[in-house]
């Protein structure tokens, strides 16, 4: 689906980082090292569940993918075309690499329109109800990181 003329990409994030609920309500941080090109370790001590994470990347007011990517996700309508689409996501990057995605995106591509789900500092227009606490959690970004490695070229797992 293609952007809204009137809706510029800027007018895009905002509204994106307004419509956020926050998944955490401490600043705290895990901590977490960047190597290379990706972040190796998970931020969080339970493994990712591939089901939360679909849900997460699916729902309009938590993950918002669905805004700017398009996913293997049938039943929502009006995905979008901003960002490459999810599917085949497995195949092209690695957790280690999807999670400094979302992480901090703007590591790998300083021009990049993705939010940053898991950064605090050095934000810009941040709606207030979102001011310190990261879009999404440790775990909704390990759980998230999960269900992208399920799709692959053959389609994703169910």
């Amino acid at each position: 689906m293609p952007r809204p003329a009137h809706l510029p990409a800027a007018a895009l994030m905002l509204a994106l980082a307004g419509a956020q609920a926050s998944a955490s309500s401490g600043a705290e941080l895990a901590p977490y090292a960047v190597v290379g090109d990706g972040i190796p370790a998970p931020l969080a001590n339970l493994p990712g569940d591939a089901a939360r994470g679909r849900a997460i990347a699916a729902n309009r007011q938590l993950g918002l993918c669905l805004l700017c990517h398009t996913a293997p996700i049938p039943e929502e309508r009006f995905q979008g075309d901003l960002a490459p689409g999810l599917a085949g996501a497995g195949e092209r990057w690695s957790a280690a690499q999807l999670r400094l995605r979302m992480v901090d995106a703007s590591r790998i591509n300083p021009d990049t329109i993705m939010p940053a789900y898991y950064r605090l500092d050095g934000l810009q227009r941040v709606a207030p109800a979102q001011q310190g606490k990261p879009l999404l959690g440790a775990q909704q970004i390990e759980d998230v990181i999960a269900w992208l490695q399920t799709l692959r070229t053959e389609g994703p797992a169910k």
